[in-house]
């Protein structure tokens, strides 16, 4: 049994000095490459494993030859220990340097593309991750590059249009001002007009700003979907009337929801704007509501024709007019983008899809 402790101790003891200088190297190749790593590791097993042995060797005072003998095979088995090494160590420096090259290019601004030799379960993952991070980020780019063109065709858009009514504006106070207006209560009319339109495009403008900087305070209370949309409907009556569109809303379903009331009548009331503005005259725009397995939905659908299947994923983007006439119809091309984010800010969904002749746009609420 004391022999056994002898032998354990010895070897112990070789094997700690060979384990402290084996630390002492890592730590000072500790910035090195993988491989310089992998030797050194490879190196103190060995070296561990030779002192140890050696140890042993000289306190059991074996033979010369013996010792020889037992130097010889610990020696080949750190030859051949620290030739894997090496080339395992090659062999994954060389997939990380694939796998930085690649990363290299997706941080320029191009898509990741996966090295294709295999690698380790590690950087395997990485590789995964990288890949899902490139795709997101793409997707965010190109979502960026949509906002950037809307933003530009918006600030056109306005400009134009708000260079119209004031040049119309500028003229009619000239002549109101040098008493050359023959009927100066029409043009009277006129100026207010103009400016109620300007004023409710100001009014889009801010609103917009609003749920984009993400301000927007919502004041949610029990409301009937059968008030809110009658509430809806009688405000756009007129406009139907003065058009020559009928509006219909015999499908209403009482469904009780916790919205923010006057939000969802700006809400509905951009959707049904929007579809009698763009519906011909003896033309029907129809509203239902009614309870889904995901919320209440409710729908207006209208008689423009339908939209192009290409401009369906642009219909709620800011500025979007449905037209690249520089003289679009009506309006700034906002409604439809407060309409989303009013939508979106009650944790909803606004969608639009192509009908028989015509486009349906449907708003989802959660249900109470």
């Amino acid at each position: 049994m004391t022999d056994i402790l002898l032998i354990a101790l010895f070897a112990f003891l070789g094997a700690a000095a060979a384990g402290l200088l084996g630390a002492l190297a890592l730590r000072l190749f500790r910035h090195r490459s993988l491989v310089v790593s992998l030797t050194v590791v490879a190196a103190v097993a060995v070296t561990a494993m030779l002192a140890g042995t050696l140890a042993v060797a000289w306190a059991m005072f074996l033979s010369p030859h013996d010792l020889t003998v037992v130097t010889t095979v610990v020696a080949m088995a750190a030859v051949v220990s620290l030739v894997t090494a090496m080339l395992l160590g090659r062999w994954v420096a060389a997939r990380s340097r694939d796998l930085t090259l690649a990363a290299r290019s997706f941080g320029d601004g191009g898509i990741f593309a996966a090295p294709e030799a295999p690698a380790t379960a590690e950087l395997a993952a990485l590789t995964r991750e990288l890949a899902a991070t490139s795709a997101k980020l793409d997707t965010s780019r190109e979502r960026e590059r949509a906002l950037e063109t809307s933003r530009r065709e918006l600030v056109a858009w306005i400009s134009h249009d708000l260079r119209t009514p004031l040049a119309g504006l500028r003229a009619m106070s000239e002549a109101l001002e040098d008493g050359m207006a023959v009927d100066s209560q029409r043009y009277l009319r006129q100026i207010r007009t103009e400016v109620a339109r300007m004023s409710d495009m100001v009014g889009d403008l801010f609103e917009l700003s609003r749920i984009h900087a993400g301000s927007l305070v919502l004041t949610p209370t029990r409301i009937s979907v059968y008030d809110l949309v009658g509430d809806a409907l009688a405000g756009a009556g007129p406009l139907a009337r003065e058009l020559g569109v009928r509006l219909v809303g015999d499908r209403i379903e009482a469904v009780p929801v916790e919205v923010d009331g006057k939000e969802m009548s700006r809400v509905l009331g951009n959707l049904l704007i929007n579809a009698i503005r763009r519906t011909p005259a003896d033309g029907t725009v129809a509203v239902t509501a009614h309870r889904a397995d995901d919320g209440v939905v409710l729908s207006v659908t209208d008689g423009c024709g339908g939209i192009p299947e290409e401009d369906l994923s642009r219909v709620f983007d800011t500025g979007w007019r449905g037209t690249h006439a520089r003289t679009p119809p009506a309006g700034a091309g906002l409604g439809l983008a407060i309409v989303r984010g009013i939508v979106e800010a009650h944790a909803g969904r606004a969608e639009v899809r192509n009908v028989t002749g015509g486009c349906c746009f449907e708003v989802t609420l959660p249900v109470v």
